[in-house]
């Protein structure tokens, strides 16, 4: 299987060790602290493109990147998990010569990676910002835990049936359901429609609960720890859902929650929502006096 064909016009390639990862750097070159912006599920660093062009109007530098298998980088050992995730974004913060502060900003299933990376990195980590995040604690709902281990049947499947080719039509529907624009959009659709970023995406989900008990081993976020939440919907949907997802916010000490009303789960990183998530950042970085 062969993945999408790299184009230097997003990012570069950077080699942590023998493989290579895909980052996508956007800012100004200055001193304020690097926002690391983690994806979610079968994402991808195109993800976050208007998102970061947003940061760079209000002189924030940041980071996207595709993990190990996903998008353009290569892929990594197994299990695909929060450690192994963790392990391979400090090589490459190491290698692109990133020494922190940072602040970890994930999206959907990347709240899973931020229990266990944040707390490995708490000395690096200047604060949070959850989007539409999942936590580890919604393993505990038995309604939403059915949800979740159905989702990872259906990745199975969807996984081991990636070398057929058929994600290449299907990511013409869609492919792009955050609403990008140019190089971004054709790169997201391309990455979406690849076998093997299907391939390993689908291992990541598979290790959903694996990924769920190495953060709740790593412990909770530090009650001192700004910690922004950025919703999709208004507070008065799924408010069981909304509940755990604000959690962390409501646990810390510098807390923000924001329900965007109207953004769904996709389109809250695209063009019509993505300002309530730059003011989430932006409020972790008052809070941190930074």
């Amino acid at each position: 299987m062969t993945g999408p064909r790299f184009h230097a016009s997003r990012g570069q390639l950077v080699d942590i060790g023998g493989r290579r990862m895909r980052a996508v750097p956007a800012g100004p070159q200055n001193d304020r602290p690097l926002i690391v912006l983690e994806c979610g599920a079968f994402g991808c660093a195109a993800d976050w493109a208007v998102v970061q062009e947003r940061l760079a109007a209000r002189g924030l530098r940041s980071l996207a990147y595709d993990r190990a298998g996903l998008g353009f980088s290569d892929p990594g050992p197994e299990p695909r998990d929060g450690g192994a995730i963790a392990a391979d974004l400090e090589a490459l913060l190491a290698q692109l010569g990133e020494r922190g502060p940072v602040v970890y900003t994930g999206h959907s299933m990347a709240g899973l990676m931020a229990r266990v990376f944040v707390p490995r990195n708490r000395e690096q980590v200047l604060g949070v910002v959850l989007v539409d995040a999942v936590t580890p604690e919604m393993l505990d709902v038995r309604r939403t835990a059915a949800g979740i281990h159905a989702y990872r049947r259906a990745m199975r499947l969807v996984g081991a049936w990636s070398a057929a080719g058929f994600m290449r039509p299907v990511s013409l529907v869609i492919g792009d359901l955050i609403g990008l624009e140019g190089e971004a959009r054709k790169e997201k659709r391309r990455i979406y429609g690849s076998a093997v970023h299907t391939r390993w995406a689908a291992q990541e989900v598979q290790n959903w609960p694996r990924t769920s008990a190495l953060g709740r081993e790593a412990g909770g976020y530090d009650p001192e720890l700004p910690v922004a939440v950025v919703t999709a919907g208004g507070e008065q949907v799924a408010t069981r859902l909304k509940a755990l997802q604000v959690a962390p916010a409501r646990q810390s000490q510098h807390g923000y929650v924001e329900h965007v009303q109207g953004a769904n789960h996709a389109n809250l990183l695209g063009k019509a929502f993505a300002d309530p998530v730059v003011a989430g950042v932006e409020h972790v970085l008052a809070a941190a006096g930074r």
